[in-house]
């Protein structure tokens, strides 16, 4: 036992004097992927329930989902909150901070370059209006987001995203699918 553990440390201290120093990592020596934040906010305005979208007032435009870059000094869950607040105007309550919804890395997600997405659930409280870089801030219930959905108006990634929370949370897309078909051939 005490063999492995000298082992592991002689291991821990070679990663450690071979990783970058804060000088390199500043400049840009390493080419990594951007570290982004997404939060799907559950909110009820009284009226209506669903979740918050909000229109980009910044290219590239289209609906998302509330987000923004990660800010050095502060945790992915914090980042997640600072950027609801400014762009919603709602206080969130992350489900569970240490076990994000879901992480995208996909490097062909966001057309500015290699992103990578912490994304969470939160339910928002306040009053819903839009600030920072969100053009408007909407409530959309379940259906009107599916009805959205293959319709090409979601920035990024994020209608695979709203998809993957539909069904987490038992909404029947395959099902919803053929009903809304069926409407619309019988309209």
């Amino acid at each position: 036992m005490e063999e492995v553990l000298q082992t592991t440390n002689i291991e821990n201290r070679r990663e450690v004097e071979n990783m970058p120093d804060q000088k390199t990592i500043r400049t840009g020596a390493y080419r990594n992927p951007v570290p982004t934040t997404d939060i799907i906010i559950e909110y009820d305005s009284g009226q209506k329930e669903g979740i918050v979208l909000i229109t980009r007032k910044n290219k590239p435009y289209g609906l998302a989902i509330p987000g923004g870059f990660a800010e050095v000094g502060i945790s992915l869950g914090a980042n997640a909150r600072k950027e609801a607040r400014e762009e919603t105007g709602l206080d969130v309550l992350i489900e569970d901070e240490d076990h994000p919804f879901c992480v995208r890395s996909d490097p062909k997600r966001d057309p500015r370059g290699h992103m990578m997405s912490v994304c969470y659930v939160a339910k928002g409280y306040g009053e819903l209006k839009a600030g920072d870089d969100a053009k408007t801030a909407k409530l959309y219930s379940l259906p009107e987001v599916y009805a959205l959905m293959g319709r090409d108006v979601f920035a990024f990634d994020h209608e695979k995203i709203l998809e993957q929370y539909m069904q987490q949370k038992g909404y029947d897309l395959e099902r919803r699918g053929a009903m809304i078909q069926a409407t619309v051939l019988y309209q």
